[in-house]
């Protein structure tokens, strides 16, 4: 008996995967349908259903005397003002946030890094380097900074409680507030194109932020690299300081 190949479901979650891993990237025009018939195995009356629905569901888009295209990703609006805290962002607009860490050590600090947490130059610090999702598609990734002074065993912590909101309350912080924001964009490295799934040549916002009690001592700074075609972040009118400029990354 003849195989009758895949269903019109069975062919829009195999699409649908190859969106959402990002093997069929933003703005990429997918091949004829003959030709996805038999990339798929499928036949053309149920490739033509699995392609009308993933349109329906915004992930593919037709120009007609062009072509379907896979549709650019919903864009996050990333709302930075004096709280601003990642998971609420994405969960006020129906988003599942998660993360994962990278890489985490104890160093000593840099210029930068000291001047940002206002520690003496070669202090110890922890850093951490993470990357974040938004519905399990990466948005950004960074290294945060904290005193190892004044927070000696955030680690472990981290380890146990997970949310950094919830270990500063362990620490007697209640409650904090955004210091200093700045933005500027740069091409994305070969590493975080890689990373955050996005094509050689795309452009990342980069964010440097400075996190303080309310009493304004530092307690935390961090620079991440988000997907600039997936976000868009909007300031708060209570925004203390806000530098936008476009240069190369000084990292």
């Amino acid at each position: 008996m003849r195989s009758q190949g895949l269903t019109w479901a069975e062919t829009r979650d195999r699409i649908d995967v190859e969106i959402t891993s990002g093997r069929l990237a933003p703005d990429t025009r997918l091949p004829s349908e003959p030709e996805l018939c038999v990339l798929y195995g499928t036949r053309r009356h149920s490739l033509r259903k699995a392609l009308a629905a993933l349109v329906a569901e915004g992930k593919l888009r037709v120009e007609h005397g062009r072509g379907t295209f896979v549709e650019r990703a919903p864009l996050l609006n990333y709302v930075i003002g004096s709280r601003t805290r990642f998971r609420e962002n994405l969960m006020s607009q129906g988003l599942t946030a998660s993360g994962e860490t990278l890489a985490e050590m104890k160093t000593q600090a840099s210029a930068r890094v000291a001047a940002a947490l206002q520690i003496e130059v070669d202090a110890p610090v922890f850093a951490r380097s993470w990357r974040g999702f938004a519905n399990d598609l990466p948005i950004s990734m960074g290294w945060g900074y904290h005193d190892a002074e004044r927070f000696p065993d955030l680690q472990e912590r981290r380890r146990t409680i997970g949310s950094i909101t919830e270990i500063y309350r362990t620490y007697g912080i209640t409650d904090y507030r955004r210091l200093r924001t700045t933005v500027f964009t740069r091409i994305a490295s070969e590493s975080e194109a890689g990373m955050l799934m996005l094509r050689a040549g795309q452009s990342v916002l980069v964010v440097q932020k400075i996190d303080a009690e309310l009493g304004g001592r530092p307690i935390g700074f961090s620079e991440a690299v988000w997907a600039g075609d997936r976000v868009q972040f909007t300031f708060e009118t209570d925004q203390p300081t806000v530098m936008t400029t476009k240069r190369d990354s000084d990292v």
